[in-house]
């Protein structure tokens, strides 16, 4: 890991923003990435002890998403460290990662900076079966499953009590109850945990400002994988973005650039380019996701078996890749 250009930027960050600066980045390389997750926390907790009490610590951010649950936890835990807790997004925060952010009392976001709505899709033992693979569910959007009801009362006209109860015995027949159950507590656990969120630091915002961004960010984007730059963030969403100086932008976004490239998030992970012609077996390990501060460096580690499996092909060794741990390590700084 190139962690010494890393550790200079960070300084300048620390230093240009005034701030002790943590980056937690979750790689999304094509078949090798991670998710915002509950394993994170104690991570988080031990480079936050070392850092000790601050006036203002930020959190340097690039996720795909994950656990919705997570934001809440690990963003009082920051807030037990300091006063003034604020979020850079150099890239990509959606989903859980915008949650992150909506706990933050500002967010700094470069022009490449983006969040997304925090509608999740929900996914158990009751959700309709994948038909194109038998053992796998499909996840349920839970703005899928209002909007479908929306549908029939705003666009159908239907808007009698009896022919709406029709539509959802009908819905309830083709989703499982028990599923269309776990739909509605995520519906409430999401703007739940956005409202109390916003409340940890809006103090002078009034209920309806807080539900306005809420209803935004769950019910008026349309898409879960829409793309929020900062100048809707800001103007339409009303969330507290920062622009960053010139300078200051240019060096969050050269991080970011180290981690893109440290973690090889543009090229897809191919094990069978690990076997050379002679091997039959290889053992590997693969980073997928870094927590770094100044003073520690940890890193989500797969480590797994690669096994050439019959005759090799002109074009790449048919193999069979075996997981045989993944973890959060702490790194050793060199």
């Amino acid at each position: 890991m190139s962690r010494g250009k890393r550790l200079q930027h960070i300084l300048e960050i620390e230093e240009g923003l005034n701030t002790a600066l943590l980056c937690y980045i979750t790689g999304d390389r094509e078949n090798l990435n991670t998710r915002i997750a509950p394993d994170i926390l104690r991570i988080f907790y031990r480079h936050l002890e070392t850092i000790g009490q601050r006036e203002k610590i930020s959190l340097f951010l690039y996720t795909r998403g994950g656990d919705v649950v997570t934001p809440w936890r690990l963003v009082n835990l920051i807030r037990e460290y300091c006063s003034h807790f604020s979020v850079i997004v150099p890239f990509r925060a959606y989903s859980a990662g915008t949650l992150i952010c909506l706990g933050a009392n500002e967010i700094i976001m470069g022009k490449m900076g983006e969040l997304s709505p925090i509608d999740p899709s929900v996914a158990n033992a009751f959700n309709p079966q994948d038909p194109h693979q038998k053992t796998a569910r499909i996840p349920v959007s839970v703005e899928d499953v209002s909007s479908f009801i929306s549908l029939a009362r705003d666009m159908a006209g239907i808007k009698q009590e009896e022919q709406l109860t029709e539509i959802f015995l009908r819905l309830s027949k083709a989703v499982h109850p028990l599923a269309l159950g776990n739909v509605h507590r995520n519906y409430s656990l999401i703007r739940s945990l956005g409202r109390k969120l916003l409340e940890l630091h809006r103090s002078d915002s009034s209920p309806q400002e807080i539900e306005d961004i809420i209803i935004n960010l769950t019910e008026k984007l349309y898409a879960h994988n829409y793309m929020i730059p900062r100048n809707e963030a800001k103007n339409n969403i009303k969330l507290n973005i920062i622009e960053p100086s010139q300078q200051i932008e240019k060096t969050i976004w050269d991080l970011y650039e180290n981690y893109e490239q440290d973690l090889q998030l543009l090229e897809p992970f191919n094990p069978s380019l690990l076997l050379n012609e002679q091997e039959q077996q290889v053992d590997f390990e693969a980073t997928g996701g870094i927590i770094e501060s100044h003073g520690k460096i940890d890193a989500f580690i797969f480590e797994g078996r690669i096994v050439r499996q019959g005759r090799q092909t002109p074009d790449l060794p048919p193999v069979n890749i075996e997981i045989v741990r993944q973890r959060w390590k702490h790194i050793k700084p060199k």
